[in-house]
């Protein structure tokens, strides 16, 4: 049982919930007036970080005491400092920066996703009239956004899949950024990385391979993932979080093509968000049903159980999930 199912009675936390939304919207505004750069940088009074942020006094030590409260500053004497998550992710002079994610995460599109939750529920899908469409913007926002996150994952999923000095041909699905095939090119100077992704995000991950000096080892193939003639003879492919946009029969289907262009006994490496069987843990990966709830319509947070499932009913076998510290995600790995 649930230790919240035996605790008191607390009309506070019905509060607190029902405002939660101003959590995201006071971080994304202090993200976008470098509140915790401009305090990295040695501002730390009410009217040097309003000087600084051409805001009123007003605003920020009103912003400033909210972001104190939710622990993201600290506040001796009338003076901010950063939290040490603040300093590492949300000061942009960190080269561990991650407060891009906002633009994605917090943007109007997505939050339109999650006004109407009964609506969801109640259709067990999105009722979004906003959902997302091929070639649509977001998505070139997403990939340059979630980059800075998600280099960590990609890191994590190299040092385990990467062969240095075997010529591994290598598909990237879903690729946006482009960094999961990136990283595998990196720790593997053989390696051949063929990206999928929509035609207009792929140049996101072009740039990012011009950034990385690897042009001549990355290659395209513009289009849907389901309709695109993917090639074939790949010894590794790299499905990072996408299944769970899918219901389970989709991904089944979509899994056998992947099957049928990779070698025998070649690596398929699943990176998504796994929770444990009772679904209510870890907290992260699990709550990220609700997000497939709100946003597709017949995704999910998928079980080691049900995605070991499909990979099986797909033709492979020797399914295992490995957890990529320090990331919320896990790797479910395959063989062809």
């Amino acid at each position: 049982m649930s230790s919240h199912a035996t605790a008191a009675p607390d009309p506070g936390r019905v509060f607190e919930t029902l405002c939660a939304f101003q959590q995201t919207e006071a971080l994304k505004g202090a993200i976008e007036l470098d509140i915790f750069t401009l305090i990295a940088d040695g501002a730390s009074s009410v009217p040097e970080i309003a000087r600084r942020a051409q805001a009123s006094e007003r605003g920020i030590r009103i912003l400033c005491d909210y972001l104190t409260i939710q622990g993201f500053l600290g506040k001796t004497d009338g003076r901010y400092s950063n939290s040490p998550t603040a300093e590492v992710f949300l000061n942009k002079r960190s080269p561990a920066f991650i407060g891009s994610m906002a633009t994605f995460l917090a943007h109007p599109r997505l939050m339109e996703c999650f006004h109407d939750m009964a609506g969801s529920v109640r259709k067990g899908g999105t009722v979004s009239k906003g959902t997302l469409a091929p070639e649509d913007p977001v998505w070139v926002e997403f990939a340059r956004a979630m980059a800075p996150f998600m280099i960590v994952t990609a890191e994590a999923v190299a040092k385990i899949v990467a062969l240095p000095g075997a010529a591994q041909k290598v598909l990237d699905i879903s690729a946006g950024h482009g960094l999961y095939g990136l990283m595998v090119a990196k720790a593997n100077p053989a390696a051949q990385i063929y990206a999928s992704d929509w035609a207009n995000v792929l140049e996101v991950a072009r740039e990012n391979a011009a950034k990385f000096g690897l042009t001549e080892r990355f290659h395209t193939i513009p289009g849907s993932a389901f309709d695109s003639d993917l090639g074939s003879g790949y010894d590794l492919v790299l499905v990072p979080n996408f299944l769970h946009h899918f219901d389970p029969p989709t991904c089944v289907k979509f899994l056998r093509k992947l099957h049928a262009a990779m070698k025998p006994g070649a690596a398929l490496a699943i990176v998504e968000f796994v929770p444990n069987e009772d679904r209510i843990s870890p907290p992260m990966a699990a709550a990220f049903s609700i997000q497939m709830l709100g946003g597709t319509d017949a995704g999910d947070a998928y079980t080691f159980r049900e995605l070991s499932g499909m990979v099986s009913e797909a033709g492979f076998s020797n399914s295992q999930q490995q957890p990529l510290m320090p990331t919320p995600q896990t790797l479910v790995s395959a063989k062809a």
